[in-house]
């Protein structure tokens, strides 16, 4: 859990979008396949609660490099998702990328 129980706040970046675009269509797939709107509206809260309420024990992207972290999950939509976290200079986390494995 953050410092003293905290919730950290949590920003999503434009090149987060710019990537979640690239690996989903803005629209569901003609066999039902999730659009970027249902990852963001169905998996996303959950990660970034892990990120707004554990941030310190996620991993390191770079081992040392205490600011940058990675959430490694699956989601109800997909079988394995990696996002990455940023702690910026007013304490809020910014996700800056997502890798999708279907």
């Amino acid at each position: 859990m953050s410092p003293a129980g905290r919730r950290r706040a949590i920003r999503v970046s434009q090149t987060f979008f710019e990537m979640l675009d690239l690996q989903f269509g803005p629209d569901r797939g003609p066999n039902g396949e999730p659009s970027a709107t249902d990852f963001l509206v169905i998996d996303l809260p959950e990660i970034v609660d892990a990120f707004a309420l554990g941030f310190d024990e996620l991993p390191e992207v770079i081992e040392g490099l205490r600011s940058a972290r990675v959430y490694i999950g699956a989601g109800a939509l997909v079988s394995g998702v990696a996002v990455y976290g940023v702690e910026v200079a007013d304490g809020v986390v910014e996700l800056i990328g997502v890798e999708i494995d279907p």
